[in-house]
């Protein structure tokens, strides 16, 4: 008779640090830090607010190259107008997901929308990158623009938990993202009580941010509160969270299957040489990653 596998342990805990990006909006950023560069296949995990802004108070990330990597963006609120030298514009609302590779080379801007920089409002998302493995360092830019009413929501069958399915598989239910490796995205919402037990394959990085709320995570059931990324080990269980019974939580649960290849980065290029690096900077400077056309038409409403 087989025997369930325990949880996951704990391998570490990060507090994210707060700073300020783009032409200076606040982020909570637990990773990369001091305590570690990336977490393979993993480089950078954002979370933008939430915040409340007045009219002319939101900011954005202007014109800027990337080079070798994918950025993922989730907006629970507000929302972000996109261009790029590629001739793609678009809009962000609620509940949207973009999936951008950069692959060979794009400049590209990511600025609030008309009617919340006149307006003001809320604004709160997230912002995750990851690397592309070597072989697809240099494959043409794309876009993978999710509408929220394309991502799935299931439930749990006690009802306790939420699941919004941004990519891989939960509870029954799979993400429509293409991805170049096997990755897990998912943004669950946990009533009190409510325990999410999701199965990871064995040698996966696995995260676990809490961004709202507390919850305990792994085998230990370590504490973690808002702001808190949890690491976990790569063992052959699944990754556990659950909430206690005063509150709920609201957490990202991030896996991936790990690249373990050389890592060469400079701010918005990610290769696996120095060479390279130097090449990417070369060619943005030159303008072979092009350049946003003024007269890209502004995103339909």
């Amino acid at each position: 008779m087989t025997t369930a596998a325990a949880p996951r342990s704990v391998r570490m805990l990060l507090r994210a640090a707060h700073q300020t990006e783009g032409a200076g909006f606040s982020v909570r950023r637990p990773f990369p830090g001091r305590a570690v560069d990336h977490l393979d296949p993993f480089l950078l995990l954002d979370e933008m607010g939430p915040m409340e802004l007045g009219p002319g108070e939101a900011k954005g990330a202007p014109d800027h190259p990337h080079r070798g990597f994918e950025t993922v963006t989730y907006l629970l609120a507000g929302e972000m107008e996109h261009r790029d030298s590629q001739g793609n514009a678009g809009r962000l609302g609620p509940g949207d997901v973009q999936w951008m590779t950069a692959g060979a080379g794009v400049v590209h801007s990511e600025l609030p929308s008309a009617r919340l920089l006149a307006e003001g409002g809320r604004m709160h998302g997230f912002q995750l990158w990851v690397n592309l493995p070597r072989a697809d360092k240099r494959a043409r830019p794309r876009y993978q623009d999710l509408r929220a009413d394309r991502i799935p929501v299931v439930r749990s069958a006690d009802g306790r938990v939420t699941v919004r399915v941004i990519a891989g598989e939960a509870l029954g239910a799979a993400a429509v993202t293409r991805t170049h490796t096997p990755i897990l995205y998912l943004h669950a919402s946990l009533a009190p009580q409510g325990r999410l037990e999701q199965p990871v394959p064995e040698g996966f990085t696995a995260l676990v941010y809490v961004f709202e709320g507390e919850a305990r995570i792994g085998r230990e059931a370590r504490l973690a509160r808002g702001g808190d990324l949890v690491v976990l080990d790569g063992g052959p269980g699944p990754a556990v969270a659950e909430a206690g019974a005063e509150g709920g939580a609201e957490l990202l649960l991030l896996a991936a299957e790990p690249l373990r290849e050389p890592v060469a980065r400079y701010g918005p290029f990610v290769m696996t040489t120095e060479a390279e690096i130097h090449e990417a900077i070369a060619d943005y400077r030159a303008g072979r990653m092009g350049t946003i056309a003024a007269e890209i038409a502004p995103p339909a409403p």
